[in-house]
């Protein structure tokens, strides 16, 4: 087809764009910006696509008002257009930076096309705007206020059909269009994916170009730089909250204000506090960078059901007004702070232990099995002022349902078969004037709740054969892994027995859902090391993201093993992915998860030999490798622990 036939197929499709049903335009029904845009350029613009006009470039003196307008802005914009333009230059393309009404104020492309460039309108001070150029990426984005490609026959005119555009909107603190980022081509592929790149690339810069005018504009201010990543929130992080010194926010960014929306019963984000949005308090978010090594702390917030990690950026001159802030912070209280870090769950639950810890409360801890509620309790009485006094835990779903009233309550002498001669305190004697944890406090037999709940109103204990009560003062500290209400309402709890026990609720997120997992896997090895009495072990980094990635069912207890038996087992003070258990390293490999039972699938695929034969090759990498365990198993792609038991299987010492 030739170009005119072109041209005239193309305003054929245009004119009949306006009849949903017409069967004559599948190009533009597929993309509704375009669609739409066409329907604006010929009932709102009046432009008729059989008579293209030629590309308008405004004057010296009017170019020069709109880059005035827009000076701030375009000297941060520079390095951004300048770099984005390094990476497509050997492509072809040409850049256009526009203000918000489509006047190119800043143009990069080369210099030996640029007498087709001027023609095509892709140069500096050319009006890219719909209402005069037609369809097109610029003139569209600044109508729709969104990024897009407009790909050959898109465009409106006839005369722009090589072309291949792609623009993305930049925005103010306000959500205002500031500017359009665009690159195009004068030729390029026919198919539009062609352009995919072109477009995130775009979309790319453009954030990038929008934050740093962001951070110039309101430097004077406190900035808070959030992400949904750890990693990259000082580097690129994708949220920007200035807040005044009270901690109100007084702008945002595109992706913040996004987040910002979610927010029900909020107008505009000059009505929100930062720490009412993450859900703690403006010292938490001040004292990021004095209480926080790596400057980044995670909060949670309920517009998200994902962690948000933030930094801030302080103003110039604040610094010690800050720090004098950050002294009247809450009191440190070690026993407790040394049981998370910056996940804000378990925060919460250490700032309210430290508040409820010398308090004359019951308190009710919840949390899967193995997340560390025995812990908890014994650090929240170990920081009160019980700590000289004794400590008592009891596991309610461990001791067998004929001792458990023995146990708890004591008995008299002779009153029993079997009983000690002169009778035995109880736990909750043992307990007096200390704490008392009952923990699987769920699976507590119905008849020994009520007597437990008579103990907790009275204050006092009745041996078995005892006719006179004990006065007792003692805490009692409960815990489970179950849903109580759900046992109440199945008859299997107290209700009364509930809410005496639960003066305050104490909760413990699972550990995959910690935000603070590195911290716990060093303070573990840590403590593994102060009793090692040799030289310190360390965890090489493809362990600890071996670590990191794994679910961990068993929460904190099975970290504590997996480390103590990687710790047991590994070899040069390291510990390394393959000296992990087999069930936390599986997922690391890229290669085939391993089948123990069958050696074969890791050694040189072998065709299910007979086992002597595998025994031979076992044995012969392992002569091969002088008994090297580490190098043999990463030949084998298996882990260390693997290999142990291949070792045993095949008797070999």
């Amino acid at each position: 087809m030739s170009t005119d036939q072109q041209r005239y197929q193309h305003i054929k499709v245009i004119l009949n764009s306006t009849d949903y049903n017409s069967q004559k335009a599948p190009l533009a029904l597929e993309n509704s910006l375009i669609l739409r845009s066409w329907q604006r350029c010929l009932t709102q613009h009046k432009l008729d696509p059989s008579n293209p006009r030629p590309a308008r470039i405004v004057t010296q003196q009017v170019l020069r008002e709109h880059q005035d307008s827009a000076e701030e802005f375009l000297s941060v914009a520079r390095a951004g257009v300048e770099q984005l333009y390094s990476h497509i230059a050997e492509l072809g393309y040409v850049l256009l930076l526009s203000d918000h009404r489509g006047i190119t104020v800043q143009y990069l492309g080369n210099k030996n096309h640029d007498s087709c460039l001027q023609q095509a309108g892709l140069y500096l001070g050319a009006d890219w705007s719909e209402k005069y150029a037609g369809t097109c990426a610029i003139g569209t984005c600044i109508q729709e206020l969104q990024a897009l490609t407009c790909h050959r026959i898109e465009h409106f005119y006839s005369s722009h059909i090589q072309l291949s555009c792609t623009a993305a909107p930049i925005f103010d603190a306000s959500g205002a269009l500031l500017a359009v980022l665009n690159i195009s081509a004068l030729n390029s592929a026919i198919s539009p994916a062609s352009q995919n790149f072109a477009l995130h690339l775009t979309q790319l810069y453009a954030k990038i170009i929008e934050n740093a005018y962001f951070l110039k504009c309101y430097h004077q201010h406190f900035i808070l730089k959030a992400d949904f990543s750890k990693e990259l929130v000082q580097t690129n992080g994708q949220l920007l909250f200035a807040v005044n010194d009270n901690g109100f926010i007084i702008a945002a960014n595109t992706a913040a204000r996004s987040l910002l929306q979610k927010q029900k019963n909020t107008t505009s984000q000059l009505t929100m506090s930062l720490p009412c949005l993450l859900e703690c308090k403006w010292h938490d978010i001040l004292a990021i960078n004095y209480e926080r090594k790596d400057g980044v702390k995670a909060f949670s917030t309920q517009l998200s059901k994902k962690t948000l990690f933030g930094t801030l950026l302080e103003p110039s001159g604040k610094a010690n007004e800050t720090r004098n802030y950050i002294v009247n912070k809450e009191e440190s209280v070690p026993g407790l702070d040394a049981l998370g870090a910056d996940d804000p769950k378990i925060q919460r639950t250490l700032s309210l232990s430290k508040k409820l810890r010398n308090r004359d409360i019951n308190l009710l801890i919840q949390g899967e099995t193995g997340s560390g509620k025995e812990v908890l309790a014994q650090a929240i009485h170990y920081s009160s002022e019980r700590s000289n006094k004794p400590f008592i835990a009891v596991n309610c779903a461990a001791l067998p349902e004929s001792l458990i009233e023995s146990e708890l309550f004591g008995y008299l002498p002779g009153t029993f078969t079997g009983g000690r001669n002169k009778g035995a305190k109880g736990l909750i004697q043992e307990a007096n004037d200390g704490t008392l944890f009952l923990d699987e406090i769920g699976d507590m037999p119905l008849a020994l709740q009520t007597r437990l709940l008579r103990v907790l109103a009275e204050k006092q204990v009745l041996p078995l054969g005892a006719t006179s009560p004990i006065p007792i003062n003692l805490r009692v500290i409960a815990a489970t892994h179950c849903d109580l209400q759900q046992r109440i309402e199945l008859g299997l709890f107290r209700a009364d027995l509930y809410y005496r026990l639960n003066g305050a609720n104490l909760k413990l997120p699972s550990f995959r859902e910690r935000a603070d997992k590195d911290y716990i896997i060093q303070h573990i090895l840590k403590s593994i090391n102060s009793s090692r009495g040799s030289k310190p072990i360390t965890l090489r980094g493809d362990a600890m993201s071996a670590l990191l990635a794994y679910s961990w069912p068993g929460n904190i207890r099975q970290l504590v093993n997996a480390l103590k038996f990687a710790e047991a087992t590994c070899e040069h003070d390291e510990i390394t992915v393959y000296d992990l258990p087999e069930e936390c390293s599986v997922n690391s490999f890229t290669q085939t998860p391993l089948v123990t039972q069958k050696i074969d699938l890791a050694i040189y695929n072998t065709n299910r030999s007979s086992e002597n034969s595998q025994k031979e090759q076992l044995l012969h990498l392992l002569t091969t490798h002088k008994w090297n365990i580490s190098v043999v198993a990463r030949e084998l792609k298996i882990s260390r622990p693997t290999l142990y038991r291949w070792l045993n299987k095949y008797d070999l010492q």
